[in-house]
């Protein structure tokens, strides 16, 4: 079971149409309330689906209250729905709304549309933050995100229960992913760019990471970065984090950001962490 949502615009219908193509039963614009009796419906039957995907959004305005008393009612019919919360920047959310022509849910004659997005982003702060997976859809095409949900749907699966971890590589020539925890610079690391038989690798091949991670700097950095973050992550846990975002950037996010967030992967899961990892802009350079 999946539960799609986020902010008006952002991507959500699309993202519904993707799990129909992998073979969910989908049901957009559900009241949270109903959600346990849709769920309970689709364990009477023999069904041909995968599973079930919910669409929900503040057209239905007792979303937010509604929520919590929902995920209860789930859970006591043995549901644990992985949550994929959808976002954009808000610069990006009005120029959708001006090409749709259609009004944000929230919009009325005392509140505007960026009035209404920034309002609408304060009532799903809680929803967002216990999301297994955040998306943001800033710059991706119909195609993109269609990809993107395609390629995360295993990562999204494989989540098990406690801290989630999703690392994000990226480049600074590009910009800072905006849904990130914490973010690290590690410009400070020898650059494969520089080397020509290196340049056209990226940090999944061995042979970058040997370069960035063998290096003095590098054996240094990447033993002191995973003591750091294998020693924070269960002092997040113990105050009731549910998910951590963290952003490893390097000039064009292709080379050392990619051979320390691999290395992090490998660690955490080493640890039993659930944990994700999006190479956003290993591509693009």
């Amino acid at each position: 079971m999946v539960i799609v949502t986020g902010l008006s615009g952002s991507g959500k219908s699309t993202a519904l149409k993707v799990f129909e193509d992998l073979g969910f039963f989908s049901i957009d614009g559900l009241p949270a309330g109903m959600s346990a009796k849709i769920a309970e419906l689709m364990i009477r039957q023999d069904s041909r689906y995968r599973g079930l995907v919910l669409g929900m959004d503040m057209r239905q305005l007792e979303l937010v209250e509604s929520w919590d008393e929902a995920l209860r009612e789930l859970q006591a019919l043995c549901f644990k729905p992985q949550v994929l919360f959808l976002e954009a920047k808000r610069s990006e959310l009005v120029r959708r709304y001006a090409t749709t022509r259609r009004m944000h849910p929230l919009e009325s004659q005392s509140l505007g549309l960026e009035q209404a997005l920034e309002h609408e982003k304060e009532l799903l702060s809680t929803i967002r933050q216990n999301a297994d997976l955040v998306l943001d859809t800033t710059d991706y095409s119909v195609h993109d995100l269609r990809r993107v949900i395609q390629s995360k749907w295993d990562a999204i699966q494989e989540l098990g229960s406690g801290m989630r971890v999703h690392v994000i590589t990226f480049g600074f020539k590009y910009g800072v992913p905006t849904e990130a925890d914490f973010v690290f610079d590690l410009r400070f690391l020898p650059n494969p760019y520089f080397d020509a038989s290196l340049k056209q690798m990226s940090g999944l091949d061995d042979a970058v990471q040997k370069y960035v991670l063998e290096s003095e700097e590098g054996r240094g950095f990447n033993e002191k970065f995973l003591e750091f973050i294998t020693y924070m992550l269960p002092l997040y846990a113990n105050e009731g984090r549910y998910r951590i975002t963290l952003a490893l950037g390097c000039t064009g996010g292709r080379h050392r950001s990619v051979s320390v967030a691999e290395s992090l992967l490998a660690t955490l899961k080493e640890k039993g962490y659930a944990v994700t990892i999006e190479h956003r802009h290993m591509e693009l350079g």
